[in-house]
């Protein structure tokens, strides 16, 4: 159901597709259905990735600030949905195989944050990568690319193996995992005071 190595694998594969076509590839997996459920959140960090670029262009106008930050707002709303839908998955799965044990010890991460991460650590080392082989870049630049990406590439294959122990030890009843509400108040109009306050006294009610 979950293998951190088929996971890693697809947001390269997209990554690198996602940067030379509009089309995605198949998933590589013998579990099609949770790998395109992985796809489709690693696109939502992708699309953000390249709109806060935007924000930070030379030049941007105020009116252009305002777009991307609501552009913001939404995919990152996304990427959270689709991040929770991970676990649910993966819940709905475990429930069905009479799993997670409620007696065992509750693991403070779920593998949806954990993918997560994966998906911004492998946009992190496409970017890096690119940077330590640009041409014309300054003195230094590529050596000190090339540091930070064995940095990240590192980090990478320790939060995959973390990824794979968290699910081996729920598999085995000696862990557990929770779904994780983000719960984030700043896109519920009767929860945002910047939004509440503006549209009247009957959006309190």
């Amino acid at each position: 159901m979950l293998a951190a190595h088929a996971i890693a694998d697809l947001h390269d594969q997209l990554t690198r597709d996602w940067h030379t076509s509009s089309e995605t590839s198949d998933a590589p997996s013998t579990d099609p259905a949770f790998l395109e459920r992985v796809a489709r959140q690693h696109r939502a960090n992708f699309d953000l990735w390249h709109i806060e670029d935007e924000a930070r262009t030379p030049g941007a106008t105020d009116t252009d600030l305002a777009r991307v930050k609501r552009l913001v707002d939404r995919t990152n709303q996304l990427r959270n949905d689709l991040t929770e839908e991970l676990d649910r998955t993966l819940l709905a799965w475990l429930i069905a195989h009479q799993l997670p044990n409620p007696a065992a010890p509750l693991h403070s991460e779920s593998p949806g944050l954990m993918i997560d991460r994966l998906s911004i650590l492998a946009l992190k080392i496409f970017h890096t990568r690119d940077e330590a082989e640009r041409t014309g870049a300054p003195a230094g630049h590529a050596q000190r690319n090339r540091e930070r990406l064995a940095i990240l590439v590192e980090q990478r294959a320790d939060l995959a193996a973390c990824l794979d122990a968290l699910w081996h030890e729920t598999l085995a009843g000696a862990r557990r995992f929770k779904l994780y509400r983000q719960l984030k108040m700043y896109n519920d109009p009767s929860l945002n005071p910047a939004i509440y306050r503006k549209s009247g006294p009957t959006a309190r009610d």
